[in-house]
């Protein structure tokens, strides 16, 4: 029953997305305990408080970008569409063009970059974010940055992951820029 029950859920997710669970399948048929604790993981995704919108989706994009250029990129951008984010604001995102960007995604932006790549700037920009929109806007980024690279790291120790693919947004194909131009 449990087995059933998880099954149609993750069919309602791809219908829903129009994303490739076969990888959350191959999870259930080994353990729905595992499945589960994976599950879990979308609470702290999904965890926005106190952050705008288009700084939250911009770091969670940059952290998915960092694993995947593909289906799972695309998952987020889909994701960031769907809760108002404005199609230039990602493309930009993706193009890694700051000056295109929302004032609150390039924030998102260049803390995710510097988190991500452990660079000391992140301290500046921490800072930045505590005094703009208080520290719980800083454990929804930190939870957002964390949780993107989950979901595809996972995927590709499963042997599921892509190559890289373009990226729709807004009806609009983009390519994906994974370095600094």
């Amino acid at each position: 029953m449990l087995r059933w029950l998880m099954r149609r859920r993750i069919a309602a997710f791809e219908r829903a997305y129009d994303y490739d669970m076969d990888y959350a399948r191959e999870i259930l048929e080994v353990s729905p305990r595992a499945l589960a604790a994976y599950g879990r993981i979308e609470g702290l995704a999904r965890y926005c408080h106190g952050v705008p919108k288009d700084a939250f989706h911009a770091a969670r994009l940059v952290a998915a970008r960092w694993e995947d250029c593909g289906p799972c990129t695309q998952l987020v951008v889909t994701m960031a569409e769907r809760a108002g984010v404005a199609p230039e604001v990602l493309r930009a995102v993706l193009a890694r063009d700051e000056r295109a960007m929302s004032d609150d995604a390039a924030l998102g932006f260049r803390f995710a970059e510097a988190v991500l790549a452990h660079e000391l700037r992140a301290d500046e920009l921490r800072e930045e974010i505590v005094k703009r929109w208080g520290r719980h806007a800083l454990v929804s980024l930190g939870f957002a940055i964390a949780a993107a690279r989950v979901f595809p790291t996972v995927k590709y120790a499963l042997g599921h992951g892509k190559a890289c693919t373009r990226i729709t947004i807004g009806g609009a194909v983009v390519p994906v820029l994974r370095e600094a131009a």
